[in-house]
Parts: C-alpha cells; sequence; structure tokens
C-alpha cells in the first residue's frame, strides 16, 4: 500500500472520530439512564451503565435560623386535604400601589413542586440541574434564606419541569416523592435522613409521563403511597420506614399524577386513588386494613392530575385533562361490600373540568379552572353545583382566563395564580364572579406550582422561582 493511500486512510479516520466526539458530546448524559426506564426499549441494555442513587446522602447545614411561628400548611392540599386554609387569617381584602410586598425570593431548578409549611419553616423538593441532585431544602419563611438541604445524585432529563410534588410536614418528619419515585423521610428540625425506599426498584413503579406528580400522604404514624407496579398501594411506618402492609396491584393499574386522598363513608375509613386504569378504594382501618374495598375501571385515563373529590352521599368527582372530561360516581354499601355506580360522565366542552388542578368544594359548590380544550369557556373560573356538574352558575369570562393555574382559599378569599405569574384575588360566591384585586408579580412562565399560606404569608412559584408575599393586614 502506497504512502497516498496510508495518508487517506488515516485522514479518513480522523474525521469519523471527530464525528462521533461531536456526537458523544452534544448527546444529553441521561439518555442511557432514560433507556433504562420502565416502559423504554431496552434493546441497549448490554451497554448501559446502571445508576445508583443512594438515597438521602449528602447533607448541607447553612446556619440560617427560623423564628418559630404559628401557622402551618403540612402537605398536598393543605390540613384538610381541601385547598382551603382551616387557621384563623386576617388578609388585606385589596392591594393597593406595590402591594402584595415581595417580602424574599429564592432561584429553583425547573420544575412545578410546591412547598409545605411548618412553623416558621417552608420545604421545598427541588432539583439541583448543576449536581444533578434532588434535594428537600429547608428555609425559613421569615427571610428566605436556606438553613439546610438534604439531597442525593439522580439523573432527571428537563421534561415540562422536572420535581413537581409537595412534601408531607408533621412535628416530627418531612417526607418527599422524587421524580423517579424515590421516597425520602427525614427528621424536621435537623434534617437526619430516617429512610429511604425507591419505588422503581422495589415495586416496579413504571415513572409517569411527566414524572412523579403523586405527593406522599402522611396518616397519623403511616406514609401512605400508590405505587403502581407490583403494588396497588401501600403503608409505611412513617418512624422506622417498615412495611406495614401492601395492597397487590391485581388490576394492573399504573402510577398516575394524581395524589391519594382519605375519605369516610358510613363509617368506614378508605384511600381513594384515581390510577392510571381506573379508580379504587382501600380500607385504612379495621381488619381489613390495605384491602380492595371497590374498584372501577369506567374512569381510565393515561393522563390525571387531580386527586379524587369526595362529596356527600358516597359521591367521587373525577376530572383530567387530555380530552378526559369529568365524571360523577357514587359507591353504595352492599353488606360488606361497596358498588359503583356511574352517575354522570362527559366531554371538557360539557361540564366542569381540570386539567391540573383539583377543584375546590366552597359553600355547597364546586370552583374549578376548565381545561384548555373547554371550548369557549376554555382556562376560566367556573362554579357549578354538585347535583348538576355540567351546568355553570356562573364563569369568569372571557376577559378573566386562568390558564392551567393553582388555587386556594383563605379568609373568605380564593388566590388564583396565572400561567405568566399574575395573581388574582376574588370572593368565592356562588352568586358570581366578584374580582377584588390582580397583580403581575412573577416574569417568567409556567406558574403551576401549588400556592401555600401561613401567617399571612402566600408563597407562590414559577418554573425557576419562588417568592413569598405579604398578604395579611
Amino acid at each position: 500500500m502506497n504512502k497516498t493511500w496510508i495518508n487517506s486512510i488515516i485522514g479518513l479516520l480522523a474525521i469519523v472520530g471527530l464525528v462521533a466526539f461531536g456526537f458523544w458530546l452534544s448527546k444529553d448524559p441521561t439518555d442511557d439512564f432514560q433507556a433504562s426506564l420502565p416502559g423504554a426499549d431496552n434493546r441497549q441494555a448490554g451497554n448501559l451503565i446502571q445508576e445508583i442513587v443512594r438515597i438521602g446522602e449528602n447533607f448541607n447545614l447553612f446556619g440560617a435560623k427560623a423564628p418559630e411561628m404559628n401557622g402551618t400548611w403540612p402537605r398536598f392540599r393543605g390540613e384538610n386535604f381541601d385547598n382551603i386554609v382551616s387557621e384563623k387569617q386576617n388578609l388585606k381584602d385589596t392591594w393597593t400601589g406595590d402591594e402584595p410586598e415581595i417580602l424574599w425570593s429564592v432561584e429553583l431548578g425547573e420544575g412545578h413542586a410546591g412547598p409545605a409549611i411548618y412553623k416558621g419553616k417552608v420545604y421545598l423538593l427541588d432539583y439541583d440541574e448543576e449536581s444533578r441532585e434532588d434535594a428537600l431544602r429547608c428555609f425559613s419563611l421569615a427571610d428566605g434564606k436556606e438553613i439546610w438541604r438534604r439531597s442525593y445524585g439522580v439523573h432527571v432529563k428537563r421534561n415540562h419541569g422536572m420535581s413537581r410534588t409537595v412534601p408531607a410536614v408533621t412535628e416530627d418528619y418531612v417526607v418527599t416523592i422524587g421524580p423517579r419515585c424515590h421516597v425520602m423521610c427525614v427528621e424536621r428540625e435537623s434534617g437526619d435522613l430516617v429512610w429511604g425506599l425507591d419505588l422503581v426498584k422495589e415495586y416496579g413503579t413504571e415513572i409517569p409521563q411527566w414524572y412523579t406528580a403523586q405527593c406522599p400522604l402522611i396518616d397519623g404514624d403511616q406514609v401512605i403511597l400508590a405505587p403502581g407496579g407490583s403494588t396497588m398501594m401501600m403503608a409505611v411506618d412513617l418512624r422506622t420506614g417498615e412495611k406495614l402492609w401492601e395492597c397487590p396491584n391485581t388490576m394492573q393499574w399504573k402510577m398516575s399524577h394524581s395524589s391519594i386522598i382519605p375519605m369516610t363513608f358510613q363509617g368506614k375509613k378508605m384511600y381513594v386513588y384515581s390510577a392510571d386504569g381506573g379508580v379504587c378504594g382501600i380500607s385504612a382501618s379495621g381488619e381489613d386494613e390495605g384491602k380492595v374495598l371497590w374498584q372501577s375501571n369506567a374512569w381510565n385515563h393515561s393522563v390525571v392530575a387531580p386527586s379524587p373529590v369526595a362529596l356527600e352521599d358516597g359521591r367521587i368527582f373525577l376530572t383530567a385533562g387530555y380530552g378526559a372530561g369529568g365524571m360523577m360516581i357514587r359507591i353504595v354499601q352492599n353488606g360488606e361490600q361497596f358498588d359503583v355506580e356511574v352517575l354522570d360522565e362527559y366531554q371538557p366542552r360539557e361540564g366542569l373540568a381540570c386539567e391540573q388542578q383539583t377543584p375546590i368544594v366552597w359553600k355547597g359548590h364546586l370552583f374549578g379552572i376548565l381545561p384548555k380544550d373547554g371550548g369557549a369557556n376554555r382556562n376560566q373560573l367556573v362554579c357549578v353545583h354538585p347535583d348538576d356538574v355540567k351546568t355553570m352558575v356562573w364563569t369568569s369570562g372571557k376577559d378573566h382566563r386562568f390558564g392551567l393555574g393553582p388555587y386556594l382559599i383563605a379568609d373568605e378569599k380564593m388566590y388564583i395564580l396565572d400561567d405568566d405569574g399574575t395573581l388574582t384575588m376574588i370572593k368565592p360566591d356562588p352568586s358570581g364572579y366578584i374580582e377584588l384585586a390582580q397583580k403581575k408579580i412573577l416574569d417568567g412562565h409556567d406558574a403551576w406550582g401549588p400556592l401555600a399560606i401561613a401567617d399571612g404569608r402566600l408563597l407562590m412559584r414559577d418554573s425557576k422561582t419562588m417568592v413569598c408575599l405579604a398578604i395579611g393586614k
């Protein structure tokens, strides 16, 4: 082989090498992890590097202090799971000038995770994109300074945000669920790790399309989780991490983006869950604790974010986005069993439906924001009566649309956050839409994270920033 040919071959190999190197540089380092997710193409599994996640392995203490306060917002949708602040608040009736004042703000990883508040401390599950870690961050409610951080390395690709759950907090503990279904329990004051649980590894959980949005439920000394996979629902000892009961997933449903709610009907306490595949009620007490009381696949949608809404007489309102619309069911006791009746089912243009947020029951009515496929009333706040969820008592009107934003009620006022960071305060009245004040607070986008209120302060966020507002008189 002459020298010219040798030089040509060397040059060709160099070009191929440069192209390959450029492709490697442009590749997302989490692509190999993504291929190993449940439901992904695993034909190249032999080339994967298995990721080892050590839940809670890292800790940072920043030295900030937090003065103790009285208020709490201890979990997703608040103390009573209704998105209504139960504690007495004395909040402003309107805003003027520079009100409401921004007391402090913090930058976050991209996501929609909401905060929990407990006696002067704020707890938020964030994702640190630089260090590639799920991070439970503890802040002072007074000034926003970070007190401590408990974290662990895990690769998460950006997918309309990453973390999107709200911690559950008690006097002694904080429990979180990360985007890839890692459950972590720490001591509330110190941040010391108590236990961790990998739902994918131990139960074969299939991570939902936009990561985990199921918020942990603490009930007494138990943590209630709905993994999907091999187990529909389970209880874990809050103090030790010991599994107390597991309900087999005989229906083969998957984890949805919805969260579990407790419900009591005819003296029987149960946990209600809207899964990917159906809705069910699991016994929460007695000799049959952890057993399926009732189930129905009449409500069967692959993207479900709102939680079930328990009403009177055993009625449960179900809703979701992406064309799902709404459904009203009733559970009926039949001896020791429960039957499920479908009372009404309809498309999003035909009645109350919500895409992300869960409707609020207030003064005998349901309040919610219609999804983008809700027809002429899309993205409007609407009020309906539970006896006729397809007839609008009132709508906020075409000039008052709110995107997918969160809302809650405190001190006879409803606070609604628009996608672009505009905060609106209304009087939640069944007689009509009554706006009290409105203010553009954030300049970001996708302000979808749940709100929290305690001690006259409102916490809200967009995809990258959380702020604390002074809303008290």
